[in-house]
């Protein structure tokens, strides 16, 4: 009973469906929209500042305020010569680099957009 009751709305709603659009022609629809879709997508871009870390493939960030660490991704950048950077800026790896980074932040990943070297932490010289 209830599929029967099932198939019946459906073809009430689709003729009903099909009455109202027979009523209105693209012409007057393409001059007054009754409303309007949009497809763009706005996203918060944050900025943090802390340490940048490189090492065995991964690049992770620990936020100065919160000490939170989140695996980086850069997804304007060339890997290898992102690598090369850190390496020729740090000298070898798993040495904090101060950066501030610009980027999409999601539970523990922070897609960077752009970064700027701050500081390079040291042995003492």
């Amino acid at each position: 009973m209830r599929i029967l009751d099932l198939k019946y709305n459906t073809l009430v709603f689709l003729s009903l469906l099909l009455g109202l659009s027979s009523c209105v022609t693209p012409k007057e629809v393409m001059e007054e929209p009754s409303f309007f879709i949009s497809t763009d997508l706005v996203v918060k871009t944050n900025t943090l500042t802390g340490w940048w870390v490189y090492g065995e493939g991964q690049h992770i960030f620990k936020d100065e305020q919160t000490l939170e660490e989140y695996d980086l991704i850069f997804p304007n950048e060339n890997m290898v010569e992102l690598v090369e950077l850190y390496l020729s800026v740090c000298e070898m790896e798993y040495f904090p680099m101060e950066c501030q980074m610009t980027g999409i932040l999601s539970v523990s990943t922070l897609s960077v957009q752009k970064f700027e070297i701050l500081y390079v932490q040291g042995c003492g010289e």
